[in-house]
This record gives C-alpha cells, structure tokens and sequence, in this order.
C-alpha cells in the first residue's frame, strides 16, 4: 500500500473498505474508505486515524513516506470509532506522551471510548497551530454530526479537512473527484441525506460563517470517499442547497405488502401522481433499502406511505422506514396515507399520525381499500394519486 500525494509533502494515507456493505443500518453498495491525512512539516502530523482494524493499512500506507515513528501530532478531528478506532494503536507504536489534539467534547468523548492514557490536549474554537510552514486552524463544528466534530484548515495549502462533513461512502482508487466524475454526486447525497439532513439549519450557519471568515478552500478532504479537488464548490454549494430543503416537484411512494394488494394500490397512485406532471418514485420497502428511499426523500415534496394492517397495527417494515425517516427530521413536506385490510384497517391512521408527528402537511385522511381492490379500488387509487399529484403542483 503507498499514500497519495494530495499536495507538496501533504498524502491520503487511509483504508479502502472495498467489502462493507452496511453501515450502521446505511447501505453501502460501493463500500467506503476511512480517510486519514499526514502532513510532513517540521513538525509531522496525522490528521484523523482509521477503523480499528484497518489500523496497520494506514501504518503502511505512512510507511511509504516516512517512519510512523517519526508522527510528532495527531490531530482527531472526530471520535467516532470509524476514525478514532485505531487511535490508542497509532499512540502505541509512536509514542503515548505525544499530543493529540482534539476539540472540548472530543476530550470527553476520547476519555469516555479508551481507557489508555492518551496526551489530550483540547482546542479552542479558532485556535491556531504552527507546524513549520505551515499554520492549521481549529473550527468547532459541533453537531455536525457529533457533539465533538471539528474541521482542521491549513492555511497555506488552503486545504479543508473535513472530518464527515462533504463526505461519501464510495470505495475506489480514484482518490479524486475528478478520477470519478458526475457519479460521485449521487453517493454525496445519500450521504446528505442519511447522515446530515437533520443537522441543516447548523449547516448553513456552518458555510455562512466560513464565508464571514474568507477562508478560501482549494481543496476538501473528508474522512469518507474522494477529495474535492477540481470543484469544491460544487459539494459546498450542493449543501447549501440540500440543507435549504427545497423540493421539486416530485412524490415518493413507499409502501410494503402482504398479499399484493397494498402494492396494487401503490401503482394506481404512482400512475395518478405521474398524471399531473409531478415526478414519482414507487418504492417496495423490502425491495429496496431505507438509506435509498431516504436519498429520494431529500428533495421530494410528498411522501406517501402505504401499507396493509397486521394484528391492528402498521406492517413492522412500514414502521421501521417512518422510524428513521421521523429521526432525521425532514422538512417542507406534504403527506399521505393509504392501505389494504382484512377487519381492522388501522393502519392507514397510525401512518397519517406518524406523518403528522413530523411536522407534514396532511393532504388527505387517507385511502384505504378492503382485501384484494377491484375496478372500483383501481379508480379510487389512481384518484387518490391524482390529488397527491395536484396538491404537489399547488404547494410549488
């Protein structure tokens, strides 16, 4: 393994995942990488660490270009075990009185994972570090998505190292976002999407106060996927424009089955929905993945949720997406429900509490259709879909 050059004496020198395929419940078909950066300046530094178990990868990968031994600085940008996890090994093999540096609450977070005794040394917002040539600064970017996250800017190279911010779980040796192109953006908004979303409105607060600060940014180095090199602006202002959570015209139906006949439903909407000139996307809960059906969540106006009722309650797998979808706070969205039933049929009603509970705009009570519809259910649901599709065109 050898590190990649990003800039004069400064090297990517973390671990591709190739073989992940779930992250914490986010899926991860591409698989991902645990970025970590060294820079080599009168004083050496190592910016962020590796999984656990991708430890000795990134010891290798330093090898290539200096004696790990030779590491004067860690800096942890963020100390969630994906790039804290090889920390205490890193400490060990190069010295456990060394510093590492971290934000306030990555003193605390630190203490609370390892019981070896780490050097933590905690910064202040703005602070500054000189390594030689070069000066790093500190900025706190609590939240985003942990309560210790931290960027680190060097100054002289006007790189931005990240942390998970700008990131994506992507496993390539391209390295660059121009090695990859335009497909890259896909797996940025997923990203967005599943792991930021809820954290928009400190994001724009975030970008809004580098612009106060002037800082320019040649280059983007986040701990997962590629660096931003030929256009960081295209991430940054995709995230502006992600966090603003402006829809287009476009309803996502997500739903599952028993029998088929929820699904059967679901069609009829789709095609009612696409009647009216708004864009849908059908999702099949088990055929698909949460992760996915949230990625096209980010900019859809209407979320439709359908699904049949089982022991007087939602289908567990409905229940599960409305979980996750309820924890990262979408916003700016209309909501429907619909289903099928045997006796009960309470389902529909606790869909439409869910989608109230998050803050949606209710446009109907709900559709529901006992057992298997018939002409009669195909003309309900393609009228249901009708309306969902007008009270899109509405609202933009």
């Amino acid at each position: 393994m050898k590190a990649v050059e990003i800039s004069k004496d400064i090297y990517s020198v973390g671990a591709i995942d190739w073989n992940i395929r779930d992250f914490h419940g986010y899926s991860t078909e591409k698989g991902s990488t645990y970025n970590a950066y060294l820079i080599v300046d009168e004083k050496v530094v190592l910016i962020d660490t590796v999984k656990r178990e991708f430890t000795d990868r990134m010891l290798e990968n330093i090898s290539s270009v200096i004696d790990p031994k030779r590491i004067d600085i860690v800096i942890s940008n963020h100390t969630e075990m994906d790039h804290s996890g090889g920390l205490p090994r890193v400490m060990h093999y190069i010295g456990e009185d060394k510093p590492v540096y971290c934000s306030k609450m990555g003193l605390k977070n630190l203490s609370r994972h390892f019981t070896s005794n780490l050097n933590l040394q905690p910064v202040e917002n703005g602070s500054e570090l000189n390594i030689g040539k070069r000066t790093l600064t500190f900025l706190e970017t609590r939240m985003l998505h942990w309560p210790d996250s931290m960027f680190t800017y060097d100054k002289m190279d006007k790189i931005l190292f990240s942390s998970d911010a700008f990131g994506q779980h992507y496993a390539g040796f391209e390295t660059f976002d121009d090695r990859v192109g335009d497909e890259i953006m896909h797996h940025a908004k997923k990203y967005f999407a599943n792991i930021l979303l809820l954290y928009s409105p400190l994001i724009l607060k975030l970008i809004e106060k580098v612009t106060e600060m002037g800082l320019e940014i040649k280059t983007i180095c986040p701990d997962h996927g590629i660096i931003w090199r030929s256009d960081p602006a295209k991430i940054i202002n995709a995230y502006v424009e992600w966090s603003k959570q402006e829809n287009k015209k476009k309803a996502v139906v997500v739903y599952d089955t028993m029998w088929h006949s929820t699904e059967i439903i679901a069609e009829h909407i789709a095609e009612g929905i696409a009647s009216q000139g708004v864009e849908v996307r059908p999702f099949h809960i088990r055929s698909s993945d949460r992760s996915e059906i949230m990625t096209e969540v980010l900019d859809a106006k209407a979320v439709v949720f359908g699904s049949p009722t089982l022991n007087n309650t939602i289908f567990p797998t409905v229940a599960d997406v409305l979980t996750y979808m309820k924890g990262l706070k979408p916003k700016n969205k209309l909501g429907a429900a619909f289903g099928s039933y045997g006796w009960s049929g309470e389902a529909v009603a606790e869909i439409r509490g869910n989608l109230e509970n998050m803050g949606m705009e209710i446009i109907d009570p709900g559709l529901r259709i006992q057992y298997v519809p018939d002409d009669k259910g195909y003309g309900e649901a393609y009228e249901y879909g009708q309306k969902i599709g007008k009270a899109v065109n509405d609202a933009m």
